[in-house]
């Protein structure tokens, strides 16, 4: 399935800036909303979609620093560009500890906006790829009985069918059925990579 095109959100306050950002970033393909508040995006229904954000850092009530603490408490992981005509050295140390993807002042050249544009949509369909094979990896586990959970850990600590037969009680042939079962519930080729998902979803089944 074809994923959506990715979307870039403007919040700032001033009309004339947001107008001309969305245009610049429409202008190269891109998909852009505006918001004049970060109150307003906030409370915004949002496409299921990668994106990046592009944040004035200050505004009249909630404040793009304010926002951008507001999104990493909500466990919302979006690229922010923040933009400012006023920026200071303390206040971009600031962003980007608190994990801003970059932090242009005004006037800024346009090759270098839509490059950080490109670079942030970019890690965020990374992101999202690994956060949807990683949700397609518990599914399939979860799937798994609790005889199958041991079945795998067996695999993967290296035992072979006899091995596993002995361990659980049980003859040679079930276990071969349940070792296959395991491998085709994964969608693992191979005890190697089942043991790489054993890895991947370790902080998970440990739960």
């Amino acid at each position: 399935m074809k994923e959506p095109d990715p979307i870039v959100f403007i919040i700032d306050d001033d009309a004339l800036i947001r107008d001309g950002i969305q245009s610049l970033i429409r202008s190269v393909g891109l998909r852009a909303e505006t918001f004049a508040s970060a109150r307003d995006f906030m409370i915004a229904k949002r496409p299921d979609t990668a994106a990046c954000l592009v944040l004035d850092v200050r505004m009249p009530g909630l404040s793009g620093l304010d926002l951008q603490r507001q999104l990493s408490d909500a466990n919302v992981d979006i690229p922010i560009i923040f933009i400012t005509a006023h920026g200071d050295i303390p206040m971009t140390v600031k962003a980007m500890k608190s994990g801003a993807f970059e932090f242009l002042t005004k006037p800024f050249r346009h090759q270098e906006f839509l490059d950080a544009i490109h670079q942030a949509l970019q890690r965020d369909q990374l992101s999202r790829r690994q956060r949807n094979a990683m949700a397609e990896l518990q599914e399939r586990y979860k799937a798994l009985t609790v005889r199958e959970r041991k079945v795998m850990d067996l695999v993967v600590s290296g035992m072979q069918t006899k091995q596993i037969a002995s361990v659980l009680g049980t003859s040679e042939i079930t276990a071969a059925v349940h070792r296959g079962r395991v491998m085709h519930k994964m969608q693992a080729g191979s005890p190697a990579e089942l043991g790489s998902m054993a890895e991947r979803l370790k902080p998970s089944a440990n739960r």
